[in-house]
């Protein structure tokens, strides 16, 4: 498998959406390398393109529910790279499973979203 058509999971391995993605894929048989993001959070230029790969705005990907969304006051900030930087600083606010393959990516909730880009 090429590097370009290599499938890398963003995976938090607490989170039972990221593990039933993980499952998917092991389902299928697809073979896929784990970036456990918490651990090695992204770049602010890695979330850029990645959000460019989604065809999502920061706010679509961060997940609004989170307690530390609520403290840092996120919902009235109104500037996508005020945003980004919250998420690169605080990784937890970053929506998962995310499934990457080469110029494409999903966000596989449900799963079943992966076949997308398979």
């Amino acid at each position: 498998m090429s590097e370009r058509e290599k499938i890398i999971v963003w995976h938090n391995p607490r989170c039972s959406k990221s593990r039933n993605g993980i499952k998917y894929l092991d389902e299928k048989g697809v073979e896929y390398a784990i970036r456990r993001y918490l651990d090695e959070p992204p770049t602010k230029e890695e979330l850029k393109a990645l959000l460019q790969k989604l065809g999502m705005s920061p706010r679509e990907l961060m997940r609004t529910k989170e307690k530390i969304y609520r403290e840092l006051g996120l919902k009235e900030v109104d500037d996508d790279e005020k945003l980004i930087e919250a998420m690169v600083e605080h990784p937890r606010l970053i929506e998962r499973p995310v499934v990457i393959k080469g110029e494409r990516a999903v966000v596989a909730r449900p799963e079943s979203k992966i076949d997308e880009i398979l």
